[in-house]
Protein backbone atom coordinates (compact mmCIF):
# COMPACT_ATOMS: atom_id res chain seq x y z
CA UNK A 1 0.00 0.00 0.00
CA UNK A 2 1.86 3.28 -1.19
CA UNK A 3 -0.43 6.12 0.61
CA UNK A 4 -3.66 5.71 2.86
CA UNK A 5 -6.95 5.22 1.08
CA UNK A 6 -9.12 7.91 3.27
CA UNK A 7 -12.89 7.83 3.76
CA UNK A 8 -13.82 11.62 2.88
CA UNK A 9 -17.83 11.46 3.95
CA UNK A 10 -19.92 10.79 6.65
CA UNK A 11 -21.63 7.53 6.00
CA UNK A 12 -24.76 6.06 7.34
CA UNK A 13 -26.24 2.82 8.39
CA UNK A 14 -28.40 1.26 5.93
CA UNK A 15 -28.09 -2.45 6.53
CA UNK A 16 -28.66 -2.89 10.70
CA UNK A 17 -32.02 -2.90 12.36
CA UNK A 18 -33.08 -3.71 15.84
CA UNK A 19 -32.73 -7.76 16.26
CA UNK A 20 -29.46 -7.71 14.44
CA UNK A 21 -27.10 -9.25 15.82
CA UNK A 22 -23.30 -7.61 17.00
CA UNK A 23 -20.39 -9.42 18.65
CA UNK A 24 -17.56 -7.98 20.37
CA UNK A 25 -14.88 -10.14 19.29
CA UNK A 26 -12.39 -9.12 22.53
CA UNK A 27 -12.91 -8.65 25.87
CA UNK A 28 -14.73 -5.05 26.46
CA UNK A 29 -12.35 -3.39 29.50
CA UNK A 30 -11.89 0.08 30.83
CA UNK A 31 -12.12 2.92 27.93
CA UNK A 32 -11.02 2.23 24.80
CA UNK A 33 -12.01 2.51 20.77
CA UNK A 34 -14.93 -0.01 20.42
CA UNK A 35 -17.37 1.99 23.17
CA UNK A 36 -17.67 4.39 20.26
CA UNK A 37 -19.20 1.54 17.93
CA UNK A 38 -20.95 -0.52 20.91
CA UNK A 39 -22.94 2.52 21.58
CA UNK A 40 -23.79 2.89 18.30
CA UNK A 41 -25.01 -0.68 18.08
CA UNK A 42 -27.51 -0.46 20.79
CA UNK A 43 -28.60 2.61 19.48
CA UNK A 44 -29.71 0.23 16.24
CA UNK A 45 -31.28 -2.13 18.46
CA UNK A 46 -29.09 -4.55 18.18
CA UNK A 47 -28.24 -7.46 20.45
CA UNK A 48 -24.99 -7.75 22.01
CA UNK A 49 -23.01 -10.82 22.60
CA UNK A 50 -19.20 -11.14 23.64
CA UNK A 51 -16.59 -12.80 24.29
CA UNK A 52 -14.23 -13.52 27.21
CA UNK A 53 -10.45 -13.75 27.02
CA UNK A 54 -10.68 -15.31 30.10
CA UNK A 55 -7.97 -14.60 33.85
CA UNK A 56 -4.91 -16.84 35.08
CA UNK A 57 -5.29 -19.02 38.05
CA UNK A 58 -1.88 -18.40 40.19
CA UNK A 59 -0.10 -21.38 38.43
CA UNK A 60 -0.88 -18.80 34.85
CA UNK A 61 -3.27 -21.31 33.78
CA UNK A 62 -6.03 -19.84 31.69
CA UNK A 63 -9.76 -20.36 33.31
CA UNK A 64 -13.42 -19.39 32.24
CA UNK A 65 -14.79 -16.11 34.55
CA UNK A 66 -16.57 -17.13 37.73
CA UNK A 67 -20.27 -16.55 38.40
CA UNK A 68 -19.14 -13.27 39.79
CA UNK A 69 -16.77 -11.81 37.19
CA UNK A 70 -19.25 -13.11 34.53
CA UNK A 71 -22.08 -10.75 35.90
CA UNK A 72 -20.00 -7.72 36.76
CA UNK A 73 -18.52 -8.20 32.52
CA UNK A 74 -21.68 -8.43 31.10
CA UNK A 75 -23.59 -5.62 32.70
CA UNK A 76 -20.28 -3.74 31.73
CA UNK A 77 -20.90 -4.66 28.14
CA UNK A 78 -24.36 -4.95 28.33
CA UNK A 79 -24.96 -8.08 26.44
CA UNK A 80 -24.57 -11.82 27.20
CA UNK A 81 -21.09 -13.19 27.21
CA UNK A 82 -19.50 -16.31 25.71
CA UNK A 83 -17.96 -17.92 28.77
CA UNK A 84 -15.33 -19.23 26.91
CA UNK A 85 -11.38 -18.12 27.44
CA UNK A 86 -10.08 -16.64 24.52
CA UNK A 87 -6.50 -15.16 25.18
CA UNK A 88 -4.88 -14.88 21.62
CA UNK A 89 -1.15 -15.21 22.17
CA UNK A 90 1.10 -17.45 23.19
CA UNK A 91 3.67 -16.35 25.85
CA UNK A 92 2.83 -18.39 28.63
CA UNK A 93 1.70 -21.12 26.30
CA UNK A 94 4.15 -24.68 26.32
CA UNK A 95 3.65 -28.33 25.91
CA UNK A 96 3.15 -29.75 29.26
CA UNK A 97 6.45 -29.53 31.61
CA UNK A 98 8.09 -27.28 29.24
CA UNK A 99 8.75 -23.24 29.82
CA UNK A 100 6.50 -20.56 28.16
CA UNK A 101 8.22 -17.89 26.13
CA UNK A 102 7.83 -15.79 29.26
CA UNK A 103 9.76 -18.32 31.21
CA UNK A 104 12.60 -18.06 28.63
CA UNK A 105 12.50 -14.07 29.11
CA UNK A 106 12.69 -14.42 33.12
CA UNK A 107 16.56 -15.00 33.62
CA UNK A 108 16.97 -12.01 31.04
CA UNK A 109 18.74 -9.07 33.18
CA UNK A 110 19.43 -4.80 31.86
CA UNK A 111 23.06 -6.40 31.24
CA UNK A 112 22.33 -9.40 29.20
CA UNK A 113 18.79 -8.80 27.00
CA UNK A 114 20.79 -7.59 24.17
CA UNK A 115 22.93 -9.81 23.14
CA UNK A 116 20.94 -13.22 24.48
CA UNK A 117 19.85 -16.32 22.28
CA UNK A 118 16.40 -17.69 22.96
CA UNK A 119 15.97 -21.16 21.94
CA UNK A 120 13.33 -21.04 18.69
CA UNK A 121 12.79 -24.18 18.17
CA UNK A 122 11.17 -24.37 21.98
CA UNK A 123 9.31 -20.95 21.04
CA UNK A 124 7.98 -22.50 17.92
CA UNK A 125 6.32 -25.42 20.24
CA UNK A 126 4.81 -22.99 22.50
CA UNK A 127 3.33 -20.97 19.38
CA UNK A 128 1.79 -23.95 17.98
CA UNK A 129 0.41 -25.32 21.27
CA UNK A 130 -1.03 -21.75 22.18
CA UNK A 131 -2.30 -21.20 18.40
CA UNK A 132 -4.07 -24.41 18.79
CA UNK A 133 -5.48 -23.23 21.99
CA UNK A 134 -7.20 -20.14 20.37
CA UNK A 135 -8.59 -21.75 17.67
CA UNK A 136 -10.15 -24.58 19.14
CA UNK A 137 -11.68 -21.53 22.02
CA UNK A 138 -13.01 -19.73 18.84
CA UNK A 139 -14.31 -22.78 17.07
CA UNK A 140 -16.36 -23.62 20.32
CA UNK A 141 -17.15 -20.06 20.70
CA UNK A 142 -18.73 -20.63 17.04
CA UNK A 143 -20.92 -23.95 18.00
CA UNK A 144 -22.27 -21.64 20.99
CA UNK A 145 -22.44 -18.46 18.68
CA UNK A 146 -24.64 -20.33 16.19
CA UNK A 147 -27.58 -20.91 18.47
CA UNK A 148 -27.61 -17.30 19.59
CA UNK A 149 -28.33 -16.20 16.00
CA UNK A 150 -31.54 -16.88 13.85
CA UNK A 151 -31.46 -17.19 10.49
CA UNK A 152 -31.67 -13.78 8.31
CA UNK A 153 -30.11 -11.59 11.12
CA UNK A 154 -27.15 -9.27 10.22
CA UNK A 155 -24.28 -10.02 11.82
CA UNK A 156 -21.12 -7.67 12.89
CA UNK A 157 -18.27 -8.81 14.61
CA UNK A 158 -15.74 -6.14 15.47
CA UNK A 159 -12.37 -7.36 16.35
CA UNK A 160 -10.98 -5.74 19.47
CA UNK A 161 -7.55 -8.02 20.03
CA UNK A 162 -4.56 -6.14 20.41
CA UNK A 163 -1.02 -6.14 22.31
CA UNK A 164 0.64 -8.71 23.25
CA UNK A 165 3.69 -7.87 25.30
CA UNK A 166 4.62 -10.36 28.13
CA UNK A 167 4.80 -9.68 31.26
CA UNK A 168 8.93 -10.00 31.63
CA UNK A 169 10.54 -7.38 34.22
CA UNK A 170 13.35 -6.49 31.92
CA UNK A 171 11.12 -5.25 29.19
CA UNK A 172 9.16 -3.01 31.76
CA UNK A 173 12.47 -1.12 31.91
CA UNK A 174 12.92 -1.14 28.55
CA UNK A 175 10.20 0.20 27.37
CA UNK A 176 9.83 3.02 29.92
CA UNK A 177 13.70 3.76 28.06
CA UNK A 178 12.05 3.05 24.42
CA UNK A 179 8.51 4.62 24.79
CA UNK A 180 9.31 7.79 27.74
CA UNK A 181 13.06 7.90 28.00
CA UNK A 182 15.42 11.66 27.53
CA UNK A 183 18.65 12.15 27.22
CA UNK A 184 20.96 9.40 28.48
CA UNK A 185 17.89 7.15 29.63
CA UNK A 186 16.43 7.48 25.54
CA UNK A 187 17.13 3.90 24.28
CA UNK A 188 16.44 2.81 20.71
CA UNK A 189 13.16 0.56 19.63
CA UNK A 190 15.61 -0.29 17.33
CA UNK A 191 17.63 -2.56 19.31
CA UNK A 192 15.07 -3.90 20.80
CA UNK A 193 13.53 -5.41 17.63
CA UNK A 194 17.16 -6.56 16.55
CA UNK A 195 17.51 -9.05 19.53
CA UNK A 196 16.20 -12.27 20.58
CA UNK A 197 13.55 -10.49 22.88
CA UNK A 198 12.07 -8.06 20.50
CA UNK A 199 11.55 -10.72 17.75
CA UNK A 200 10.07 -12.72 19.65
CA UNK A 201 7.77 -10.08 21.50
CA UNK A 202 6.96 -9.20 17.56
CA UNK A 203 5.87 -12.79 17.17
CA UNK A 204 3.19 -12.85 19.74
CA UNK A 205 2.11 -9.16 18.81
CA UNK A 206 0.93 -11.07 15.05
CA UNK A 207 -1.13 -13.73 16.67
CA UNK A 208 -2.86 -11.05 18.79
CA UNK A 209 -3.52 -8.28 17.22
CA UNK A 210 -3.72 -9.58 13.45
CA UNK A 211 -3.94 -13.48 13.25
CA UNK A 212 -6.60 -13.94 16.02
CA UNK A 213 -8.63 -11.76 12.95
CA UNK A 214 -7.85 -14.43 10.56
CA UNK A 215 -9.23 -17.36 12.89
CA UNK A 216 -12.29 -14.99 13.56
CA UNK A 217 -13.30 -14.82 9.69
CA UNK A 218 -12.21 -18.40 9.23
CA UNK A 219 -13.68 -19.89 12.72
CA UNK A 220 -17.04 -17.94 11.60
CA UNK A 221 -17.25 -19.43 7.96
CA UNK A 222 -20.09 -21.81 9.16
CA UNK A 223 -22.64 -18.97 10.40
CA UNK A 224 -21.77 -16.30 7.70
CA UNK A 225 -22.61 -19.12 5.07
CA UNK A 226 -26.08 -19.48 6.74
CA UNK A 227 -26.54 -16.16 7.47
CA UNK A 228 -25.80 -14.70 3.80
CA UNK A 229 -28.21 -18.18 2.79
CA UNK A 230 -31.13 -17.00 4.47
CA UNK A 231 -31.04 -13.31 3.73
CA UNK A 232 -28.88 -11.73 6.10
CA UNK A 233 -25.36 -10.22 5.91
CA UNK A 234 -21.85 -10.45 7.64
CA UNK A 235 -19.44 -7.56 8.09
CA UNK A 236 -16.53 -7.51 9.90
CA UNK A 237 -14.32 -5.03 11.71
CA UNK A 238 -10.88 -4.31 13.14
CA UNK A 239 -9.08 -1.59 14.57
CA UNK A 240 -6.06 -0.91 13.16
CA UNK A 241 -3.36 2.23 13.20
CA UNK A 242 -0.82 3.29 10.68
CA UNK A 243 -0.67 6.75 11.22
CA UNK A 244 -3.59 9.59 10.34
CA UNK A 245 -3.88 12.52 8.33
CA UNK A 246 -4.17 15.67 10.91
CA UNK A 247 -3.56 19.33 10.25
CA UNK A 248 0.18 20.48 9.95
CA UNK A 249 0.28 23.65 9.47
CA UNK A 250 -3.24 24.80 6.69
CA UNK A 251 -3.38 21.07 5.36
CA UNK A 252 -3.99 17.51 6.31
CA UNK A 253 -0.66 15.66 6.06
CA UNK A 254 0.02 11.81 6.88
CA UNK A 255 1.70 11.34 10.32
CA UNK A 256 1.94 9.14 12.96
CA UNK A 257 3.75 8.10 17.08
CA UNK A 258 6.93 6.62 17.00
CA UNK A 259 7.75 4.38 17.75
CA UNK A 260 4.80 2.37 17.11
CA UNK A 261 6.12 -1.11 17.95
CA UNK A 262 2.81 -3.26 16.76
CA UNK A 263 3.35 -1.59 13.22
CA UNK A 264 4.58 -4.52 11.84
CA UNK A 265 0.88 -6.35 13.45
CA UNK A 266 -1.08 -3.69 11.93
CA UNK A 267 0.15 -4.27 8.54
CA UNK A 268 -0.58 -8.27 8.90
CA UNK A 269 -4.18 -7.16 10.33
CA UNK A 270 -4.28 -5.16 7.27
CA UNK A 271 -3.41 -7.70 4.79
CA UNK A 272 -5.64 -10.43 6.31
CA UNK A 273 -8.57 -7.39 5.35
CA UNK A 274 -7.39 -7.33 2.23
CA UNK A 275 -6.99 -11.16 1.57
CA UNK A 276 -10.59 -11.79 3.02
CA UNK A 277 -11.97 -8.82 1.38
CA UNK A 278 -10.43 -10.35 -2.37
CA UNK A 279 -12.55 -13.18 -1.75
CA UNK A 280 -15.93 -11.71 -1.08
CA UNK A 281 -15.81 -11.69 2.74
CA UNK A 282 -16.72 -7.74 3.61
CA UNK A 283 -13.74 -7.21 6.57
CA UNK A 284 -12.70 -3.91 6.75
CA UNK A 285 -9.55 -2.56 8.85
CA UNK A 286 -10.40 1.11 10.14
CA UNK A 287 -7.21 3.35 11.06
CA UNK A 288 -8.21 5.66 13.74
CA UNK A 289 -6.49 8.74 14.86
CA UNK A 290 -4.72 7.93 18.31
CA UNK A 291 -6.26 8.80 21.57
CA UNK A 292 -5.43 8.01 25.08
CA UNK A 293 -6.30 4.41 26.78
CA UNK A 294 -5.29 2.95 29.21
CA UNK A 295 -3.13 0.65 27.37
CA UNK A 296 -1.44 3.95 24.85
CA UNK A 297 -0.57 6.04 28.11
CA UNK A 298 2.27 3.74 28.19
CA UNK A 299 3.51 5.66 25.08
CA UNK A 300 4.68 9.28 26.20
CA UNK A 301 3.47 12.07 23.57
CA UNK A 302 0.81 9.82 21.62
CA UNK A 303 -1.89 12.17 22.72
CA UNK A 304 -0.13 15.22 20.60
CA UNK A 305 -1.78 14.27 17.45
CA UNK A 306 -4.67 14.88 19.00
CA UNK A 307 -4.50 18.09 19.92
CA UNK A 308 -4.52 20.01 16.15
CA UNK A 309 -8.29 18.48 16.32
CA UNK A 310 -9.46 21.81 17.68
CA UNK A 311 -8.53 23.25 14.14
CA UNK A 312 -10.23 21.04 11.96
CA UNK A 313 -13.25 21.77 13.80
CA UNK A 314 -13.29 25.12 12.58
CA UNK A 315 -11.55 24.02 9.45
CA UNK A 316 -14.64 21.55 8.62
CA UNK A 317 -17.89 24.19 9.00
CA UNK A 318 -17.24 24.16 12.68
CA UNK A 319 -20.18 26.05 14.51
CA UNK A 320 -21.56 26.29 18.01
CA UNK A 321 -20.42 22.73 18.97
CA UNK A 322 -17.25 23.41 17.68
CA UNK A 323 -16.87 26.58 19.66
CA UNK A 324 -18.39 24.88 22.61
CA UNK A 325 -15.56 22.07 22.10
CA UNK A 326 -13.01 25.16 22.55
CA UNK A 327 -14.52 26.93 25.40
CA UNK A 328 -14.77 23.38 27.39
CA UNK A 329 -10.98 22.73 26.31
CA UNK A 330 -9.82 26.61 26.72
CA UNK A 331 -11.53 26.03 30.44
CA UNK A 332 -9.26 23.10 31.81
CA UNK A 333 -5.92 25.29 31.31
CA UNK A 334 -4.21 26.84 34.15
CA UNK A 335 -4.28 31.01 34.25
CA UNK A 336 -1.99 32.34 31.86
CA UNK A 337 -2.34 29.82 28.99
CA UNK A 338 -4.59 29.68 26.46
CA UNK A 339 -5.82 27.33 23.23
CA UNK A 340 -3.16 29.38 20.58
CA UNK A 341 -0.58 28.68 23.41
CA UNK A 342 -1.32 24.88 22.93
CA UNK A 343 -1.24 25.39 19.08
CA UNK A 344 1.99 27.01 19.02
CA UNK A 345 3.89 24.64 21.04
CA UNK A 346 1.76 21.78 18.60
CA UNK A 347 2.84 23.76 15.67
CA UNK A 348 6.62 24.15 16.58
CA UNK A 349 7.19 20.52 17.05
CA UNK A 350 5.23 19.14 13.67
CA UNK A 351 7.65 21.68 11.69
CA UNK A 352 10.94 21.05 13.62
CA UNK A 353 13.68 19.54 11.59
CA UNK A 354 14.07 16.79 13.85
CA UNK A 355 10.22 15.41 12.81
CA UNK A 356 9.92 16.07 9.52
CA UNK A 357 11.87 12.45 8.49
CA UNK A 358 8.95 10.52 10.08
CA UNK A 359 6.25 12.34 7.67
CA UNK A 360 7.15 9.76 5.61
CA UNK A 361 4.16 6.52 5.22
CA UNK A 362 6.37 4.24 3.28
CA UNK A 363 8.75 4.36 5.76
CA UNK A 364 6.19 3.88 8.71
CA UNK A 365 7.14 1.99 10.91
CA UNK A 366 10.12 3.72 11.47
CA UNK A 367 12.47 3.56 14.37
CA UNK A 368 13.04 6.07 17.30
CA UNK A 369 15.83 8.58 17.60
CA UNK A 370 16.89 10.45 20.22
CA UNK A 371 15.98 13.63 19.01
CA UNK A 372 12.94 12.36 18.02
CA UNK A 373 12.16 11.32 21.41
CA UNK A 374 13.41 14.15 23.35
CA UNK A 375 10.99 17.00 21.31
CA UNK A 376 8.11 14.77 21.45
CA UNK A 377 7.78 14.11 25.55
CA UNK A 378 8.77 17.63 26.12
CA UNK A 379 6.47 18.68 23.88
CA UNK A 380 4.31 16.34 25.83
CA UNK A 381 5.14 17.69 29.49
CA UNK A 382 5.20 21.20 28.59
CA UNK A 383 1.89 20.78 27.48
CA UNK A 384 0.28 19.20 30.46
CA UNK A 385 1.62 21.76 32.56
CA UNK A 386 -0.49 24.21 31.20
CA UNK A 387 -3.09 22.67 32.56
CA UNK A 388 -5.17 22.99 35.97
CA UNK A 389 -5.07 19.24 36.46
CA UNK A 390 -2.54 16.82 35.40
CA UNK A 391 -5.52 14.42 35.44
CA UNK A 392 -7.55 16.69 33.48
CA UNK A 393 -6.29 17.29 29.72
CA UNK A 394 -7.61 18.54 26.55
CA UNK A 395 -6.36 15.43 25.00
CA UNK A 396 -8.62 13.15 27.16
CA UNK A 397 -12.07 15.19 26.24
CA UNK A 398 -10.66 14.96 22.67
CA UNK A 399 -10.05 11.51 22.90
CA UNK A 400 -13.86 10.97 24.01
CA UNK A 401 -15.12 13.16 21.13
CA UNK A 402 -12.95 10.71 18.76
CA UNK A 403 -14.12 7.64 20.03
CA UNK A 404 -17.82 8.62 19.86
CA UNK A 405 -17.29 10.01 16.28
CA UNK A 406 -15.14 7.14 14.76
CA UNK A 407 -17.74 4.77 16.30
CA UNK A 408 -20.67 6.39 14.31
CA UNK A 409 -18.55 6.46 11.21
CA UNK A 410 -17.48 3.03 10.93
CA UNK A 411 -21.26 1.56 12.10
CA UNK A 412 -22.09 3.59 8.90
CA UNK A 413 -19.38 2.54 6.79
CA UNK A 414 -19.52 -1.32 7.54
CA UNK A 415 -22.81 -1.46 5.75
CA UNK A 416 -21.47 -1.12 2.53
CA UNK A 417 -17.84 -0.61 2.85
CA UNK A 418 -15.88 0.81 0.25
CA UNK A 419 -12.74 -1.10 0.74
CA UNK A 420 -10.72 -4.06 2.95
CA UNK A 421 -8.59 -0.94 4.94
CA UNK A 422 -9.54 2.52 5.31
CA UNK A 423 -8.11 5.73 6.92
CA UNK A 424 -10.09 8.07 9.38
CA UNK A 425 -8.41 11.35 9.59
CA UNK A 426 -8.60 14.34 11.11
CA UNK A 427 -10.91 15.96 8.43
CA UNK A 428 -13.88 13.65 8.58
CA UNK A 429 -13.37 12.72 12.21
CA UNK A 430 -14.31 16.60 12.73
CA UNK A 431 -17.25 16.62 10.00
CA UNK A 432 -18.67 13.83 12.66
CA UNK A 433 -18.51 15.81 15.95
CA UNK A 434 -19.39 18.75 14.06
CA UNK A 435 -22.68 17.06 12.79
CA UNK A 436 -23.40 14.95 16.32
CA UNK A 437 -25.01 18.76 17.41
Amino acid sequence: MNSPVSLTEIPHNNLYRKGDVFVLFGELFGRGYVTGLLDQAKKAGMEIIGITVGRRDEANRLRALTPEELAEAEANLGGRIINVPAMAGFDLDAPAGEPTPTDLLAPLTLETWETAKLDWAQIERCRAVGVERFKGAVAEIMRELDGMIADGKNVHFAHTMAGGIPKAKVFLVIANRIYKGRGARHMSSQVLLDSDMGKLILQNFDEVSANSFRHLIEGSAAIRARIEKSGGQVRYSAYGYHGTGILIGDDYRWQTYTNYTQGYAKMKLEAIAEEAFAAGIKATVFNCPEIRTNSSDVFAGIELPLLPLLKALKKENGGARAERIWQECESLLSEGHSIDDVLKAIADFQVSDVMKPFYDFNNWPMPNSQGQSDITIETSNAIAQMHKDGKALISDRLSALVVEATGALIFGEVANPSGPVLWLNHDVVAKQINAAR
